[in-house]
């Protein structure tokens, strides 16, 4: 119901919330915050070492410590003043007897660990870590191409296999890949479009949450302090819920594109070159697609938050009432990210055109592969369908617990408001 009424309580919203400081430092701050959360991230890793670590490199033969010693001086661990590695033979039967006097060195951390390659690890590939923290992968990993290049080297040797033989057999597989689209390019991919559809992700994700939990409290707190019967005495309860609405998914849509203006920066024009690794394949087109698809999300459940804040009296009880609308947000977040690995899968396709969960999910796999137009119409369609469904839904709502006070409904009594011809 879109009238002057409606326009004069959207224009209220606005200038509360639009010119108000929140909204300048919201804006401003969510950015720095998330590239502080990368940086801090990025930091706390390169200075996230193992400190000093003592190891011991124990082999059942001569032959077998004297090449896994070999691989560790051709790499580069051994260069690294925080790794001291020491190499010994040891037959099986002196291994339990060496691990108890060593016990104390390792509980106390003065060794970090023993790693024993028995002769079975010739046929197995299986070998033994003894240490006080004998999950950690960092170390493991530093440690598992050296053993595995020796071990491949002993038992392909006396094959008729030259260095290089058993240098190449020892190596792992690289993908280098390629994406194929339908205008006939192929281009190699890179990592950019898998951060894009993550960023998409999360800021949906955190802006419809934060949007929408807004609108929760605007509601109670107008209902708490009576303001809304004044409000009501002018206008009808579809226009002011109408009006709000309109007014909050304005001022979110316009934060959102804020922040989403350095990416249109970067695909408009060539000041910044990114890594070929990094650079981001998308159009003007798809963020364009991505600004609609939110406001359409954000009339949704800015309707689904307003119906919620008006049945209770507290920010308390909300709590219970919220969490299904919660839901709706946190499922298509969780299935967004599981589509970094497998963008193909059906729960993602179908996710994907379901709506509500399409809202998130959608333009996460349009960044990492490409979807056919007619799947991404029939998502806005039905959203546009969840929209009209929601609206009727959260007005009935609305125009009854507005007013109510005083007592907790229950949700008996929610289904009646609903069921009710006005």
């Amino acid at each position: 119901m879109l009238n002057k009424k409606t326009l004069a309580v959207m224009k209220r919203e606005l200038r509360e919330k639009l010119f108000s400081r929140s909204f300048i430092l919201m804006t401003v701050l969510i950015p720095v915050f998330m590239f502080g959360i990368l940086a801090l991230q990025t930091f706390f890793l390169s200075f996230s070492g193992e400190g000093n670590v003592r190891l011991q490199i124990i082999s059942s033969s001569p032959e077998i410590t004297e090449k896994v010693k070999s691989e560790f001086e051709k790499g580069s661990l051994m260069k690294d003043k925080s790794y001291k590695i020491e190499f010994q033979t040891m037959e099986r039967s002196e291994l339990s007897n060496y691990l108890d006097k060593i016990k104390s060195e390792v509980v106390s951390e003065k060794l970090t660990g023993v790693v024993y390659i028995p002769q079975e690890s010739l046929k197995e590939k299986k070998v033994e870590y003894y240490s006080k923290t004998p999950n950690n992968q960092k170390v493991q990993d530093k440690l598992k191409s050296a053993i595995n290049k020796a071990i491949s080297s002993i038992y392909f040797s006396g094959r008729g296999f030259t260095a290089s033989d058993i240098t190449f057999a020892s190596e792992n597989v690289g993908f280098q890949a390629f994406k194929v689209s339908k205008d006939n390019k192929i281009e190699e991919a890179g990592y950019g479009n898998q951060v894009l559809s993550f960023l998409f992700s999360f800021l949906l994700y955190f802006s419809l949450i934060f949007t929408g939990s807004i609108m929760m409290r605007s509601v109670v707190q107008e209902k708490n302090n009576r303001i809304v019967e004044v409000l009501l005495s002018s206008v009808e309860s579809k226009e002011l819920m109408t009006g709000k609405i309109l007014g909050s998914s304005i001022t979110a849509l316009f934060q959102m594109a804020i922040w989403l203006s350095p990416l249109m920066v970067l695909i408009s024009t060539s000041w910044f070159i990114l890594p070929p690794k990094l650079v981001l394949s998308i159009s003007a087109m798809q963020l364009i697609y991505f600004l609609i698809n939110y406001f359409v999300g954000l009339l949704i459940f800015m309707g689904l938050f307003a119906a919620v804040g008006a049945i209770f009296d507290n920010e308390q009880d909300t709590q219970s009432g919220m969490w299904p609308v919660m839901m709706l947000i946190m499922i298509p977040f969780f299935i967004s990210l599981s589509l970094q690995t497998n963008p193909g899968s059906p729960l993602v396709k179908v996710a994907s055109i379901f709506p509500v969960a399409s809202i998130i999910v959608m333009p996460a796999r349009m960044a990492v592969t490409e979807v056919p137009w007619v799947e991404v119409a029939i998502s806005f369609f039905l959203n546009i369908s969840a929209m009209s469904f929601v609206f009727l839904l959260a007005g009935k709502i609305y125009r009854v617990g507005i007013l109510m006070t005083g007592k907790k409904p229950k949700w008996s009594e929610i289904v009646q408001w609903v069921k009710y011809k006005y």
